[in-house]
């Protein structure tokens, strides 16, 4: 049987019930603490980078600027996802998701130590920008090797669920990340935040660093892979298996996916912004919103996970989808009228709908990839709509404000990355009851993945 025909879905023995759970809790605190380095890093973005290390900028110019060191991750993630998907198809998930948790731990500590523009001039940027592409380049790794040890663990007939486990670490190291600048900022005067008081959530991400290391250690390799080890077919170049097979598949998932990266980056890079500079709101109250947005988040994405091993991956996406565009203006128009219940509100709206579109969207993207070479094409398609989603979005979203004034010109970005990401998801078939574990992994030549009829592919 092939790696794309159906399954019959069954339950989990016992033993292996109780091996999901710890995979699952893995799951959630690796990428938890791996998210929280990068989302630091947003946050601070947006709350005091622009002073501290581009203060002799105009305050949009620095804004941009700091947005600009944030979004050069994504370039490197995508060359992290080929690093490091090429590795972990040759020689395992696990490994690689080890030395990825290191690598992110020692950059975002390293962020933490940097001299300011003040101390040092045009080597802060400079450094800041070097170790953001490091933080990228684990990142581009880390993700893929998540899910694929919770979906290649999981039952056929719960991969959404657990795919969904690996997509509570965004919203959950978020929620860390802005507590800690929420409680620095209100035990801090404003003037001690910006000379020292920002490094200590870059310092303490050392003690995450060594939680989820211990958790890791503690985990099996897939099945799936293990397969793939004691048949001795590992794939010699999976990048190059990738571009030949299933190009189609990275680009359509990447850019399905797009919309994810847009509709959480206004929420927790741009709505800071937004809410702070034009808004008048301070920085605690934002802050709390995106909190109390993101614990939200956390409770509806095993929801949507779970719906999605029932109904299939594409129709709850699609609707997670038509749900963005359809909150978009809704949302800027709640922001606008300056009442906190109002921008809660507009909050949870779009975080309901990121949420249906993301929490299946792991196992969708997993289940498009043959197991030899699942890492790399898993990793390299979502890195790429992290470039084409998240990256651009502070940049272009801060600029359409500056030249419109208004907030509600972000609207029409929302709404057009939606429209792209479903033309794209339109274009790629279901996979929620396709074989993932088979060690071959053939794919014939027409892309089955696509919008044609299904033929398996011989053992």
């Amino acid at each position: 049987m092939s790696d794309l025909s159906p399954v019959e879905k069954s339950g989990a023995p016992p033993e292996v019930a109780i091996s999901m759970k710890k995979v699952a809790v893995a799951s959630v605190i690796g990428t938890t603490v791996e998210w929280y380095d990068l989302f630091v890093f947003a946050t601070a973005s947006a709350l005091v980078f622009n002073k501290v290390f581009f203060p002799d900028f105009d305050p949009l110019i620095g804004t941009l600027l700091a947005f600009g060191t944030f979004a050069s991750a994504y370039l490197a993630r995508i060359v992290g996802a080929a690093l490091f998907g090429h590795f972990g198809d040759r020689l395992g998930r696990k490994s690689m998701l080890l030395v990825s948790l290191l690598t992110m731990g020692a950059a975002t500590f390293a962020i933490g130590l940097l001299p300011n523009y003040a101390a040092i001039g045009i080597w802060a940027p400079i450094l800041l920008l070097l170790l953001r592409v490091i933080q990228g380049l684990a990142l581009g790794g880390e993700w893929g090797g998540a899910v694929l040890m919770a979906v290649e663990h999981a039952p056929a007939n719960n991969r959404g669920l657990y795919g969904s486990w690996v997509q509570i670490g965004v919203p959950a190291g978020t929620m860390i990340a802005n507590l800690a600048f929420l409680l620095i900022a209100a035990w801090l005067s404003p003037e001690d935040l910006l000379a020292w008081g920002w490094r200590i959530p870059f310092l303490a991400s050392v003690l995450l660093i060594a939680v989820g290391l211990y958790i890791r250690l503690n985990i099996s390799e897939t099945p799936a892979f293990n397969k793939v080890k004691e048949a001795e077919v590992q794939v010699k170049m999976p990048l190059a298996e990738v571009f030949r097979k299933y190009w189609k598949q990275v680009v359509l998932g990447g850019i399905a996916t797009m919309s994810t990266g847009a509709s959480f980056n206004i929420i927790v890079a741009f709505g800071l912004t937004y809410g702070t500079q034009n808004l008048g709101f301070s920085r605690s109250v934002m802050l709390g919103v995106v909190l109390l947005s993101c614990a939200w988040c956390i409770v509806m994405l095993p929801v949507f996970g779970a719906l999605s091993d029932r109904y299939g991956r594409k129709p709850i996406i699609v609707a997670g989808i038509v749900a963005e565009a359809l909150v978009a203006f809704p949302l800027f128009w709640l922001m606008d009228t300056k009442e906190l219940p109002c921008v809660i509100f507009g909050y949870l709206l779009l975080m309901t709908a990121f949420a249906a579109n993301y929490g299946p969207i792991a196992t969708f993207l997993a289940e498009l990839f043959g197991t030899r070479v699942r890492y790399s094409g898993l990793s390299i398609s979502y890195m790429l709509s992290g470039l084409l989603g998240s990256a651009a979005t502070p940049i272009v979203t801060t600029a359409l404000l500056a030249a419109t004034g208004k907030g509600s010109s972000v609207a029409w970005y929302m709404i057009g990355a939606a429209l792209i990401s479903l033309v794209a998801l339109l274009l790629l078939t279901e996979t929620f009851k396709r074989d993932i574990s088979d060690v071959q992994a053939a794919v014939p030549d027409a892309d089955p993945t696509l919008r044609k009829p299904i033929k398996s592919a011989a053992a």
